[in-house]
């Protein structure tokens, strides 16, 4: 008997009955020989954790565009912070952790640079339109490894392109991850608006702080032990009612004071402004784009969906060097 299998037989004589078992996995779309050593959903999270798109989250905008400070979270820290806290949900609730993982450290694969600005700038140019979540199944199906993908399993797919609120996961391991977004980016982002002076702590309501707690270390604990309470032994992952309301009374407050804040999005106007123009050069001029991306067309993708992965592809320093390249004049060198 192999390690793997090894493994797989234990997943199967402890985890819950509820939990997404390797040994059962649906399976990849290209069949291919098993790994001695790691179950299937292991292996889509190293994949995943040595793929090109995920080192470049490092240099995605989270909330803050382009920070002066070191502390402020990237598109990056924020995906470790949501696998962590998925890890430890599923580890309480006796679920699949390499699962949870895996969807945790891809379900922001193919953010845009500039957050959700640049999203919403993609979208309202692109005709096909543009989701971030459904560029993230892109990116691992068809632009990783020269257009060969990861080719992950259909549990790691299905958690990644439903991680959004709308989403229904097939898997509780998926369900973790979508409520351990929200868990991780409502409160990193109240610590980065109070790093950035965009918000102290005492403007978070009383209201929201009796429930959850004044520091992010004690709201992220409530809010973690509360979806571990609510789900012990159920078919669902689910928070109590007054917690949940607590989480999404946050996030309401944190949209009117920070994400929709002036101050604090007083770029955010120039990062749309820069990637419609650079969507509308490089639909101008494909020829301009990588070799890979013309290869697409080429191959029956549209335009339009070839430009939206270059451009989806792009760190923020690197999506200013080509709006300085194309339409910022240089000095003359002789």
């Amino acid at each position: 008997m192999t390690i793997r299998e090894e493994l797989e037989q234990r997943e199967l004589t402890y985890l819950s009955p509820y939990a997404a078992k390797s040994a059962l996995s649906r399976g990849r779309k290209r069949d291919e020989e098993q790994c001695d050593l790691r179950p299937v959903f292991q292996r889509d999270r190293d994949r995943i954790l040595h793929c090109k798109a995920f080192r470049r989250l490092k240099q995605k905008t989270q909330v803050f565009l382009l920070p002066d400070g070191d502390h402020y979270r990237t598109r990056l820290t924020h995906t470790l912070e949501v696998a962590q806290n998925a890890r430890t949900i599923a580890k309480a609730l006796r679920l699949n952790e390499d699962l949870a993982e895996a969807i945790a450290l891809g379900h922001d694969l193919g953010h845009t640079p500039f957050g959700h600005a640049g999203e919403r700038a993609l979208d309202q140019m692109c005709p096909e339109g543009f989701r971030h979540n459904e560029q993230s199944v892109r990116v691992v199906e068809y632009l990783e490894k020269d257009g060969k993908g990861l080719n992950l399993t259909y549990e790691v797919i299905d958690g990644i392109l439903n991680h959004k609120s709308a989403g229904r996961p097939k898997t509780l391991e998926g369900q973790i991850v979508r409520l351990s977004d929200k868990i991780a980016y409502v409160n990193h982002d109240i610590d980065d608006a109070i790093r950035a002076g965009v918000l102290r702590a005492s403007d978070i309501p009383l209201e929201y702080r009796e429930v959850v707690g004044n520091t992010i270390s004690s709201r992220l604990s409530t809010m973690v032990h509360d979806v571990i309470r609510n789900s012990v032994d159920k078919p669902e992952i689910r928070m109590s009612k007054k917690v949940e309301g607590a989480m999404k009374g946050l996030r309401q407050f944190m949209f009117t004071h920070v994400y929709l804040n002036p101050e604090a999005k007083s770029e955010e106007k120039k990062a749309v402004q820069m990637i419609a123009a650079l969507y509308e050069y490089y639909f101008l001029h494909i020829e301009e784009l990588p070799k890979f991306y013309v290869d697409l067309v080429e191959k029956g993708h549209s335009k339009e969906r070839a430009v939206c992965d270059y451009i989806a592809g792009m760190t923020d320093t690197y999506a200013v060097k080509m709006f300085q390249k194309f339409f910022v004049p240089q000095s003359w060198k002789n």
